[in-house]
């Protein structure tokens, strides 16, 4: 296993977990996590690895997870994409639900901070080809998910 610890690692391997609570990572979350590795400089040709130890069969390279619980400047934008990502497709599953709370909850994003990457996202939808459809499947996340 050629894995360096990292915080953008141990994140990585966190949402992934809860990626594969149900044992199967859908298209819908593939994005997601692409959009995340991308963010939290996982290299593509580590996402096996990876995968590999959020799944059990190899042991994790983080042996001291506290030490990456600090936040860092970029969390809320990689949130933000994660949740772009997430409003993108059809429509936000309960799987895709799971993954952005837990990574709100490893990056410690506060419900005004939801607020702002709201707004963020409105305001990008008024020059975005898809913003129509974004905004209305934020508006149905936002019925759904507890966390705003």
């Amino acid at each position: 296993m050629t894995l360096v610890p990292s915080r953008g690692l141990h994140l990585y391997i966190e949402v992934l977990r809860t990626a594969l609570d149900d044992s199967i990572v859908t298209d819908d979350e593939a994005s997601i996590l692409k959009v995340l590795a991308v963010a939290l400089g996982i290299s593509p040709s580590n996402v096996g690895d990876a995968l590999d130890v959020a799944r059990g069969i190899d042991p994790s390279p983080i042996s001291n997870p506290e030490q990456y619980s600090s936040h860092q400047m970029g969390d809320v934008t990689t949130y933000q994409s994660a949740l772009v990502a997430a409003l993108d497709d059809e429509v936000i599953t309960e799987d895709e639900w799971a993954m952005l709370d837990s990574l709100r909850n490893l990056f410690g994003i506060q419900p005004d901070q939801h607020a702002l990457i709201e707004e963020a996202i409105r305001a990008m939808s008024e020059s975005d080809e898809n913003g129509v459809r974004r905004l209305e499947r934020l508006e149905r996340f936002n019925t759904v998910c507890p966390c705003a």
